[in-house]
């Protein structure tokens, strides 16, 4: 069995062996970053997962310098004697939260996700769908350095599924780095830093659709419908929201069209989606990403 190594940010390392099933893996996961993991059933996704999560003792060699980290399950054990807001509550002082920004952030995220209905339902009577978001909830409480994903999508809404999409930019925008399995191709499809397939019980680097690197500064737009003064026909809608006045010099000059109660649609080209969504995040104050979609 070969040791399996990991590398996280800028002079930080950590190596990780694994269960038999890995092999000889080695995988770097920079800051700021998106990385999708793929394969058929029974290769090793949920294991790697694991070890990288911590959650997973490996069988060889070491773990060192582990990121502030965050795992989300396919199956949120919900068996637990909480309710969901008091479980994200002692989450949140678990990870050094005072317990009123404990309290204050649950119920903020269980708002999001359209969990509040259910703050004050034990656990063990919540729906898979609502156990799944406070899962995911959980997660983000104390804004994980990394963020490990396992087909956490599954069995949320749409409307959660969305919101989720928005919360993983957020991370990756806001300097974290997300590790991601899901069984939909299209989940998050052109936003990934790096894709890998495990098969065989090795890890392979697939080609990435936004090469590290490769991301062009602010303010050197082209105007929308081109790349480079290529054409350029494919187009995203972002839904967002906010209070705020939206900044200028939007990356990518989007088509702007204004709807009730502060939120907007943007139209932009394809290549610019992801600096505008960074711009968007980064704004001060931020703005909400309610949905990312094709016309």
């Amino acid at each position: 069995m070969s040791t399996a190594r990991a590398l996280w940010g800028a002079g930080r390392r950590y190596t990780i062996g694994g269960p038999w099933i890995l092999r000889g893996i080695d995988l770097e996961l920079p800051t700021g970053t998106l990385v999708r993991i793929e394969g058929s059933n029974g290769t090793g996704k949920s294991t790697l997962l694991g070890l990288l999560a911590g959650i997973d003792a490996p069988s060889e060699g070491r773990v060192t310098g582990r990121p502030r980290t965050a795992y989300v399950p396919e199956r949120f054990p919900a068996a637990l004697p909480f309710t969901a807001a008091g479980y994200l509550v002692q989450l949140g002082r678990i990870h050094g939260l005072p317990r009123r920004t404990a309290k204050e952030r649950a119920g903020e995220l269980l708002d999001r996700f359209g969990a509040t209905g259910h703050a004050g339902t034990p656990l063990a009577e919540l729906s898979k769908g609502t156990s799944q978001k406070v899962a995911v909830a959980q997660a983000l409480l104390a804004d994980p350095e990394l963020l490990v994903l396992d087909e956490a999508w599954t069995g949320l809404d749409s409307a959660a599924r969305a919101e989720l999409d928005g919360a993983v930019r957020e991370r990756v925008a806001g300097g974290g780095t997300v590790v991601f399995v899901d069984h939909d191709p299209k989940r998050l499809a052109g936003s990934e830093d790096a894709r890998y397939a495990l098969h065989g019980g090795s890890l392979k680097p697939l080609g990435t659709e936004k090469p590290l690197g490769t991301e062009k500064p602010f303010g050197t737009e082209e105007p929308l419908g081109t790349d480079g003064g290529r054409p350029r026909g494919e187009l995203v809608h972002i839904d967002v929201a906010g209070t705020a006045l939206l900044p200028a010099g939007l990356p990518g000059a989007p088509e702007l069209r204004s709807g009730p109660a502060g939120s907007h649609t943007l139209t932009v080209a394809a290549a610019h989606s992801d600096d505008l969504l960074r711009a968007l995040l980064t704004a001060r104050p931020p703005w909400h990403i309610r949905g990312v979609r094709r016309p």
